[in-house]
């Protein structure tokens, strides 16, 4: 099941280095803002949009098994449907490198077939939730 109590909450959000799915370049968008507040509250953010070179000043990756450096928490900006491919490219660089401990879903996102995959690889997960929202509530 993905983590909805509080507790579980206060576990993922310890985490210090979140990669972006879908960061976006646009002020004023969810997708920008949301990060830039995690920037600004000391999270180490690494943007994954293959759109983009470059999101709050630091290299954009293409993909999430791009990402050079190592990966804490995969933060998942895109549409439900989108999810499914998302969590296959995780859990097949938590086999190859060990990294990622944790997928966050954002307000608005869910798939239960895909959180069952990633719960059966060892991954925390958490759907449908503000990243902003929820570490307001629990960690400032």
């Amino acid at each position: 099941m993905p983590i909805t109590d509080d507790e579980g909450l206060r576990r993922l959000l310890a985490h210090d280095t979140v990669a972006v799915v879908g960061c976006s370049t646009t002020p004023g968008k969810a997708a920008h803002d949301i990060p830039a507040y995690l920037h600004d509250h000391g999270y180490d953010v690494i943007p994954v949009n293959p759109y983009a070179d470059e999101v709050l000043g630091r290299k954009a990756y293409d993909s999430v098994g791009d990402v050079e450096e190592d990966i804490d928490l995969v933060d998942v900006f895109r549409p439900s449907e989108e999810v499914a491919g998302i969590v296959d490219e995780v859990v097949a660089r938590k086999r190859e490198r060990g990294d990622v401990k944790a997928i966050w879903l954002q307000l608005g996102i869910e798939d239960d077939d895909a959180a069952t995959r990633a719960e059966a690889a060892d991954l925390e997960i958490t759907q449908d939730r503000c990243m902003k929202v929820e570490h307001g509530r629990l960690m400032d």
